[in-house]
């Protein structure tokens, strides 16, 4: 049976559980608790669940009754009997939606059919567990798209920021943990970890290379469990970036994130005394976090909304800072339509940290990939083939089947100016400057409005409109005499 195929089934399995009440959201939660019972089978933590909870004793409860009872009794108590971390994070404060046992019990045994282990390899279960992750995204009553970034998107911005062994990386806002996982396996794709790294770089790749926050328990659940399953045991907080914890978020190789939209929560400023512009605006906030906690020649890619790109007072000083303290070398205006909060305008700023606090930022690239573009859903798929003019136009020629294998980050002026592109345009600071600092900039011509000047003069449109109204009225007078 295919990864595909499993996700599939589990999903459906929520069906079961409708007159229960469980909505799509609680149901994800649920099924972690469970399926992390089971993979524990075929997996490496097994010996470490105590064994009134694994998987074969609660199999082996026939009574409905006595398995509801032991199940939450098991999420009660489990993480003060086991020593392993991810284990006690996983179940902290867990609890069940289910009221009725047998539909505990029909969850245990559908499960336990599944023909498991044709698909057991590690990074298999990470993709049947992602795929869970999407479908819960793209239920927009759950509100559950907030925490999830569309693969695609993810693959290309770690595609071009070129991680490499050895760096540590991490998400300030890592919902799911999905830009760090795609970072595990862009650099398995290209190294082989069995051959070319010794027991303590294996080590520290699967426990320290990557890290992130995130502070929602539901949404950091799930980014332990999807750690877990694709062979990361990395350190994922449970925390608020923006609060005092998050001075000690610093001296990354990279950064990958995409913030959570909106303002702190009662319009609240953070409670960080390093922040040197003040502001309740989140993003902002991020992107001051994300820019501070870089090493020098440290990479970072983040999604942003269009507000972050214009707003005026401390928006216009903190966009000053970035360019001055790295080089924000290109601004991609995504689509919109692409992330389950629909109608949200965004755009990935690339930026690399330099040596020096001033002066850093001489030109800025802009890729319009928002105006004139195809409305993105289920029938225009968004998928990696979008990024394709974007990623030529960012190497300075590499073509998007070639650029895992070639390219190696390095940002090169001289190709960027040979990309014959109208969607591809390059501003000085200067022209920044001249702005306001304003980088809301980039965007091309939008045909709808272009195409406006060949309609004709106002007055003889809304003549024709009125004409038209007049013949309208005169048939339906007819129908109606006709009608009697």
């Amino acid at each position: 049976m295919s990864a595909s195929d499993i996700a599939s089934k589990l999903w459906n399995l929520c069906n079961i559980l409708r007159d229960d009440g469980v909505t799509y959201h609680q149901y994800l939660n649920e099924l972690t608790y469970i399926l992390f019972l089971k993979l524990s089978e075929f997996k490496e933590y097994k010996d470490e669940l105590p064994e009134e909870y694994r998987w074969e004793t609660l199999r082996s409860i026939t009574d409905n009754k006595a398995l509801f009872d032991r199940y939450r009794d098991l999420l009660a108590n489990i993480s003060t009997k086991t020593e392993n971390t991810t284990i006690k994070e996983i179940y902290t404060n867990a609890s069940t939606s289910l009221r009725k046992p047998v539909n505990l019990n029909t969850l245990i045994v559908e499960i336990d059919k599944l023909d498991w282990y044709e698909e057991n390899d590690r990074d298999t279960m990470g993709d049947i567990y992602e795929d869970l992750l999407e479908r819960n995204a793209g239920e927009k009553k759950s509100g559950a798209g907030q925490y999830f970034t569309p693969r695609p998107l993810i693959n290309i911005m770690v595609d071009l920021l070129s991680p490499k062994l050895g760096e540590r990386w991490h998400d300030p806002a890592c919902g799911t943990f999905g830009f760090m996982i795609a970072i595990d396996e862009y650099l398995k794709e290209r190294f082989d970890y069995a051959y070319e790294l010794n027991d303590t770089k294996r080590k520290f790749q699967k426990e320290e290379a990557l890290s992130g926050v995130e502070l929602v328990q539901d949404a950091h659940r799930l980014a332990l469990m999807n750690a877990k399953l694709h062979g990361l045991d990395s350190r994922i907080y449970l925390a608020d970036t923006l609060t005092e914890f998050g001075k000690s978020l610093k001296g990354y190789d990279g950064v990958l994130a995409n913030p959570p939209f909106g303002t702190k929560k009662g319009g609240d400023r953070p409670s960080r005394d390093d922040f040197v512009y003040k502001t309740s605006n989140k993003q902002l906030n991020f992107l001051q976090h994300i820019y501070r906690s870089l090493n020098t020649h440290g990479r970072a890619a983040v999604v942003l909304p269009d507000n972050v790109l214009f707003e005026d007072g401390v928006g216009q000083e903190i966009r000053k800072d970035l360019m001055n303290k790295c080089n924000l070398h290109t601004i991609l205006r995504l689509p919109t339509g692409i992330f389950y909060a629909a109608g949200v305008k965004t755009n990935v700023l690339f930026f690399t940290r330099e040596t020096t606090e001033t002066d850093n930022t001489q030109n800025t690239w802009f890729y319009d990939m928002r105006t004139n573009m195809p409305s993105f859903g289920k029938r225009t798929p968004f998928t990696r083939k979008a990024f394709a003019n974007f990623v030529a136009a960012y190497t300075g020629g590499i073509a998007l089947d070639r650029v895992k294998a070639d390219y190696k980050g390095a940002i090169d002026d001289a190709l960027r100016q040979k990309i014959k592109d109208e969607r591809w345009s390059c501003l000085t600071r200067k022209d920044i400057a001249a702005k306001n600092d304003s980088l809301d900039l980039g965007l091309i011509a939008d045909d709808s409005l272009t195409n406006s000047a060949d309609l004709g003069e106002p007055i003889d449109i809304a003549k024709d409109a009125l004409a038209e109204i007049e013949a309208i009225t005169k048939e339906l007078n007819n129908i109606i005499k006709e009608l009697g």
